[in-house]
């Protein structure tokens, strides 16, 4: 398939050319699996340097919508949509003070609370029994490891994300488990007493997942807010209080 673009504007032309070749991708007109023209090829077209292109394919790249690879046969293949650009955005924000960790918190309450909810009555056998198996992980890992722990703690997570059936849920889901990951084990290693603090949070966690199992939705959404809030509320700014007790309702 052959697909033509426009000269692009000579003012931060790199960026024109991004704007163009994203359009075509979220409008469908390339598609995942799809290869855009070569470099030489995207040349002609926006009638740009080779620097310019190159630097338009980095962005795009970055951004988790295409993939080059040297050698490959054809230009930079379009990728599948995928949770990594967005865990990425969230990491660069958070490095760069422009998305606080009480923020990131309270978007993961509410987003726990409505999964948990959905997996109650959603849930597949399969997808409760690696809830089960996720929770007892992490109650043989209590003062063990702890990075080994905070994995099977967001794995369960992930579990029930993808048991909602709700793929938008799952998708931001992944992406704010990648952003405080590194703080949930931080926070267990700097923590005065490990293992009691793994012990609690294995300890709700198993309450979340006997919730979904036995079906009770309010009271799985109750848990997964209880969960979240006693993680966090304490290691978060005393100011931020206020906008966290909201959020419990």
């Amino acid at each position: 398939m052959t697909t033509q673009f426009t000269p692009a504007v000579p003012v931060r032309t790199y960026e024109r050319v991004v704007e163009q070749i994203e359009s075509a991708i979220t409008s469908g007109t390339v598609r995942p699996g799809d290869h855009l023209p070569s470099e030489r090829e995207l040349m002609v077209q926006f009638s740009v340097s080779r620097p310019t292109i190159r630097e338009a394919l980095r962005v795009l790249q970055s951004m988790g919508l295409v993939e080059s690879k040297p050698g490959g046969r054809g230009g930079p293949k379009v990728l599948e949509p995928s949770p990594a650009s967005l865990t990425r955005s969230f990491a660069t924000m958070v490095r760069l003070d422009s998305l606080s960790m009480t923020e990131l918190v309270q978007f993961r309450l509410v987003l726990d609370s409505s999964a948990c909810r959905l997996a109650s009555t959603l849930h597949t056998a399969e997808q409760l029994e690696q809830m089960r198996s996720c929770v007892e992980r992490m109650e043989a890992e209590v003062g063990k490891d702890a990075e080994a722990f905070a994995r099977a703690d967001m794995d369960f997570h992930l579990t029930v994300w993808e048991a909602s059936g709700n793929a938008l849920l799952a998708m931001c889901g992944r992406a704010v488990a990648g952003a405080i990951l590194e703080l949930i084990t931080r926070q267990l290693k700097d923590s005065g007493a490990t293992e009691r603090t793994e012990a609690e949070s294995a300890a709700l966690d198993r309450g979340i997942f006997e919730a979904i199992a036995a079906g009770e939705a309010a009271e799985a959404g109750r848990r997964a807010r209880q969960a979240i809030y006693d993680r966090y509320a304490s290691i978060l700014p005393p100011s931020d209080g206020p906008g966290l007790d909201a959020l419990m309702g």
